[in-house]
């Protein structure tokens, strides 16, 4: 019996009484046809209510079944067929038709394998929560973000302020209430420079487990660089040789120097061949030179100071990594400065990641940007929708760190990444886990092509 069949009467049971054949059904269909003519309904329209949908068209009914089963756990071909099943509305009970268990074995992934990734920097507090998919890949099921300027006047105090780590808390209280409403399989919680730095930094953690029932754990800078390495490894394409990679934080800079060689590992971090971790970012560099008022001078000042941490930097440069012309050397930059400069370049008038993340920019098209920022006053950048007020006295700081990279490093081309640590620990967490292992193992991706959100 399919849904709803228990509210039609007895009499349309089977094909022979549907179609009225034998003296019963013509008795029963005089008694509605004239209980119609009493209701004021036309005889035609009460027969076609009442005839089950199989005998008014004959042979739908074996095609309304197969449709039943091709809809369950039907992969989704492209975003656009994607973005309808990844709303559940509830049905009513009756609708509900239970899955058989070899569609369940090969369908997504059971809900409670969900991972958890927070990343405190010196600027931002960010947190994702997310499902696996396709292998190195993962749809993203809650977020969250927020400017908490961690590392405000670190630089000339030493000590994190009590306005920061206020700050901070309130938003941690944020993710704390995210995480208690997940079944999370497993979570990594890491705290970066502005901690690292602190002389109250390790006092401040105790303080967010005490009032947020987190625990954060503050990893080094080699960690720090290897995670954005593996958070960006699915835009560093197959064909390319090298690359360098850079993410510029709040309070520092990481730098990783790619080299791939004929074959490639699983996994990108595994060939880093030399690495570097600034101290300085955005926060610490704007707070020294000044963010808001940035003259030309300025500008220069800050690129020559990033200049000179770079040139302790022992690796190979530019000719060694581009020697060969089939190498596709090219930077690849993560962080908030790169996104900008790609969301300023698109004219985006509001901030949108699908278009940025991924996006090619040429090298005249950086240093026009660059440019352009530059020619802009404070309000001219908080106006911008890419900006906005938060990151308005940040921005050029972080561009002049950026052409500090680009002058080492010239390249033709920069590939912009709106990614960073969280898809690094998560990427790593459930490759350690070995999640996409199980899943094709069990056929899981034969089903499962991944819905809107889905990163790598």
């Amino acid at each position: 019996m399919k849904a709803g069949d228990d509210e039609r009467p007895d009499s349309l049971s089977s094909p022979d009484k549907a179609l009225g054949r034998g003296n019963d059904g013509t008795r029963k269909r005089k008694r509605r046809r004239k209980k119609g003519v009493q209701a004021g309904q036309p005889h035609h329209q009460q027969t076609a209510q009442a005839q089950p949908q199989e005998s008014r068209n004959p042979g739908s009914k074996k095609k309304h079944q197969r449709n039943r089963r091709s809809l369950q756990g039907r992969p989704l071909a492209s975003p656009s067929e994607s973005a309808a099943p990844a709303v559940v509305r509830s049905q009513p009970a009756h609708e509900i038709r239970p899955q058989p268990l070899a569609e369940r074995a090969h369908s997504a992934p059971p809900p409670g394998d969900l991972y958890a990734a927070l990343d405190l920097g010196t600027n931002n507090c960010r947190l994702l929560i997310a499902q696996p998919t396709r292998p190195g890949q993962f749809r993203v099921v809650d977020a969250f973000s927020r400017i908490v300027r961690l590392g405000e006047g670190l630089g000339s105090s030493g000590r994190l302020s009590e306005d920061a780590m206020e700050r901070s808390v309130e938003a941690l209280k944020i993710c704390a209430s995210k995480l208690s409403t997940r079944n999370i399989r497993k979570r990594r919680l890491i705290a970066t420079e502005a901690c690292r730095a602190a002389e109250n930094g390790e006092e401040f953690l105790a303080r967010v487990t005490a009032e947020t029932g987190l625990e954060l754990e503050i990893i080094n800078r080699e960690t720090e660089a290897r995670l954005a390495v593996s958070g960006c490894s699915s835009l560093v394409g197959r064909e390319t040789r090298s690359v360098v990679l850079f993410d510029i934080g709040g309070g520092s800079s990481e730098i990783a120097v790619i080299k791939t060689g004929e074959t490639r590992s699983a996994r990108l971090a595994n060939h880093i061949t030399h690495w570097t971790s600034l101290p300085v970012g955005v926060v610490t560099l704007s707070e020294r030179h000044g963010g808001r008022d940035v003259t030309p001078a300025v500008f220069d000042a800050m690129v020559r100071e990033v200049e000179g941490m770079l040139a302790a930097f022992e690796s190979p440069d530019v000719r060694e990594l581009a020697d060969d012309p089939d190498s596709g050397f090219h930077l690849i930059g993560t962080s908030g400065t790169v996104t900008t400069l790609a969301g300023v370049h698109l004219g985006l008038q509001k901030y949108d990641r699908r278009k940025v993340d991924g996006v090619w920019l040429s090298d005249a098209e950086v240093s026009a940007m660059q440019a352009k920022l530059l020619s802009w006053d404070f309000a001219g950048r908080a106006s911008n929708p890419c900006i906005g007020p938060d990151r308005a006295d940040l921005v050029l700081a972080g561009c002049a760190i950026l052409e500090a990279i680009r002058r080492r490093w010239p390249s033709p081309r920069m590939r912009v990444a709106d990614r960073g640590l969280r898809e690094g620990l998560l990427t790593d967490m459930m490759a350690d886990d070995g999640v996409w292992r199980r899943l094709r193992h069990r056929g899981g991706f034969s089903a499962w092509r991944g819905r809107p959100g889905d990163k790598t």
